[in-house]
C-alpha cells in the first residue's frame, strides 16, 4: 500500500509518496507567500486547493491512501456552498488583540484553560479572529455558514464531508479537550452554532475518496512531525526549527492549570495529551536575512560562513521576534533587532548571531517547560545544518538526534493514512521502522556568555 503524506506548512506546502517499508517514491516540495500588512497575514483561499491540485498532480506512481498535516489556526470562512468568503487569516496574523482581550475577560485564564488547555487567549486563535470578523466585517459574518480551518477545508475539498480532526481544534478555544467536543458556552459568546462547524473525528480516521485514493484524517503538523520522528512515549520530545519552532512533550496527563505557565496543552492523536511550546519566527528568519541581504546564497553556503565566526557573533545579539513573541513570554508588539553591531561585523556574524538566537530560544523554552528529558529529536530544515545542531547541544546539555527521513511531518501524516487505510496496526507499530540518523553531543563549548546575552536583551527589548 503506498501511502500519501502531505505537510501544508506556513510557507510550503511538501509532500513524500511511502511504501510500506517507509521508502520514498515520490517527494516534492514548493513554496508560497503569504500577503502580509502590518499585523495582518492572509492567503487567498483557493490557493491552498490549487497548491493542493498541484502536489496530486505531480505524482506518477499509484497512491493508495492520503493524509494532509496543517498548521493550526489559519481560519476560512465560507458560505453554505463551501465557497470562501474572504481571504484564508492565516494563522501568524495577530489583528484580533481587542478581541483576545474581551474573551479574556469575560472568562478568565483558569476556566479557559481547564476546558481547552491554552494558558492565555492570543490573539491568533481561531475564537479571537471569529469575534474580530464579527465586529468589523458584518456582511461576511451575515454569509457564513462553513468555518474551516486548512486541513478541515482541504478534507471538503477532497470528499465534500465537512468534518474536522481533533488536534486540529485545540487551540481554537472553543473545543473541550478533556470530552472531546464543540465547548458551547465559548460558541455562544462568539455567536456561532455548532452546524457552522465541521463534525469532529479522531486521527487516522476515514473520510472519504478522492479519484480512488483514500483520504484519512492526519493531526497538526506539530504532531505529524513527532510521530514522523518516533517520538510515541514520554522522556522523548521533539523540536522543529522550520519557518517557526516548535517543541513537543508527550503527557499522559493534562497539567493542572498554574497561573504562571503559558504552556498549552493539545489533544493528541491517541487519546491523551501534549505540550506545545512554539516560537512565532525561527528559521523564518534566517530566511528573511537571506532574502533580503544575501540573495543567491543558499543556506548550506550561509552555514559554512557563520561556522567561521567564533562562538558569540562578535559580539552582535539578535532579538528573533519578527511576528512577536510567544513563550515564555507572550508579546506580540515584540520585535526583532540586533544590538552590539560595530563597523567590523560582517553578514556571517549576523547570520552566526540569528542561528544562535535561535538556540538560545530553545534553552530558554526548555528551562521554562521544566520536563524531564532523554533526548531530543530535531527536524525541519534547521535539522539539516551540523552547526545549529551542534550550538543546540552545547546550550541545552542535551543529546540531539536527527532523522534519516527528514520530512518528518510528511512521514507522520503517511503513518496516519496507513493506519487509516489498514497498512499499519497501529501509529506505534509503525515507527518502529523510523530510523535515525546523526546524534549530536554537548561537546564542552562554552555558550554561557551568548545565553546570558540573550536573556538581557530580551529583559530590555521585550516587554
Amino acid at each position: 500500500m503506498n501511502c500519501l503524506g502531505i505537510d501544508f506548512g506556513t510557507t510550503s506546502v511538501k509532500s513524500a509518496l511511502y511504501n510500506e517499508n517507509m521508502q520514498v517514491l515520490a517527494s516534492s516540495c514548493e513554496e508560497y507567500a503569504l500577503k502580509t500588512a502590518g499585523d495582518r497575514v492572509e492567503l487567498e483561499a483557493e490557493k491552498y486547493w490549487k497548491l493542493l491540485q498541484n502536489v496530486l498532480g505531480q505524482i506518477r506512481e499509484p497512491i493508495d491512501c492520503l493524509a494532509i498535516d496543517t498548521q493550526c489556526e489559519t481560519l476560512i470562512l465560507c458560505d453554505e456552498e463551501g465557497s470562501p468568503l474572504r481571504d484564508a487569516i492565516v494563522w501568524l496574523d495577530n489583528r484580533a488583540a481587542e478581541e483576545a482581550e474581551m474573551i479574556q475577560k469575560h472568562f478568565g485564564n483558569q476556566r479557559i484553560y481547564e476546558i481547552t488547555g491554552q494558558p492565555e487567549v492570543t490573539a491568533t486563535w481561531p475564537a479571537c479572529k471569529l469575534l474580530w470578523v464579527k465586529r468589523h466585517e458584518p456582511e461576511v459574518w451575515a454569509k457564513t455558514k462553513k468555518i474551516f480551518l486548512l486541513e478541515d477545508y482541504l478534507l471538503y475539498k477532497l470528499t465534500g464531508r465537512f468534518v474536522g480532526e481533533k488536534t486540529l481544534q485545540s487551540s481554537t478555544i472553543y473545543f473541550d479537550i478533556k470530552k472531546g467536543c464543540w465547548w458551547k458556552e465559548m460558541l455562544d459568546y462568539i455567536g456561532i452554532g455548532e452546524e457552522q462547524l465541521p463534525a469532529l473525528v479522531e486521527s487516522a480516521e476515514y473520510v472519504g475518496d478522492y479519484k480512488g485514493i483514500k483520504v484519512i484524517t492526519s493531526a497538526i503538523d506539530q504532531i505529524a512531525g513527532a510521530i514522523g520522528a518516533g517520538v510515541v512515549k514520554e522522556g522523548i520530545i521533539s523540536e522543529m526549527t522550520g519557518t517557526t519552532m516548535v517543541i513537543y512533550v508527550p503527557s499522559k496527563e493534562m497539567p493542572p492549570f498554574q497561573p504562571d505557565s503559558i504552556v498549552p496543552c493539545h489533544y493528541c492523536y491517541d487519546g491523551n495529551y501534549c505540550l506545545l511550546s512554539w516560537s512565532p519566527t525561527a528559521g523564518m528568519a534566517l530566511k528573511w536575512f537571506r532574502d533580503a541581504f544575501l540573495q543567491g546564497m543558499d543556506f548550506r553556503e550561509i552555514d559554512q560562513m557563520a561556522k567561521e565566526i567564533p562562538v558569540g557573533s562578535g559580539g552582535v545579539t539578535f532579538l528573533p521576534y519578527l511576528c512577536g513573541s510567544t513563550m515564555p513570554k507572550y508579546n506580540p508588539r515584540a520585535r526583532g533587532s540586533f544590538t552590539g553591531i560595530t563597523s567590523e561585523h560582517t553578514p556571517a556574524h549576523f547570520a552566526r548571531a540569528i542561528m544562535e538566537s535561535i538556540a538560545c530560544m530553545l534553552k530558554n523554552n526548555l528551562d521554562y517547560l521544566n520536563v524531564p528529558v532523554e533526548e531530543i529529536r530535531i527536524m525541519g530544515g534547521g535539522a539539516k545544518s551540523p552547526l545549529w545542531c551542534e550550538m543546540k547541544a552545547n546550550l541545552t546539555g542535551k543529546k540531539l538526534i536527527t532523522l534519516k527521513d527528514q520530512e518528518t511531518a510528511c512521514l507522520g501524516s503517511a503513518i496516519l493514512a496507513g493506519v487509516g487505510g489498514g497498512a499499519f496496526a497501529s501509529v506505534e507499530e509503525a515507527c518502529k521502522a523510523i530510523r535515525t540518523d546523526k546524534e549530536y553531543l554537548p561537546d564542552g563549548t562554552d555558550y554561557s556568555a551568548v545565553y546570558e546575552g540573550f536573556l538581557k536583551y530580551d529583559q530590555l527589548l521585550n516587554n
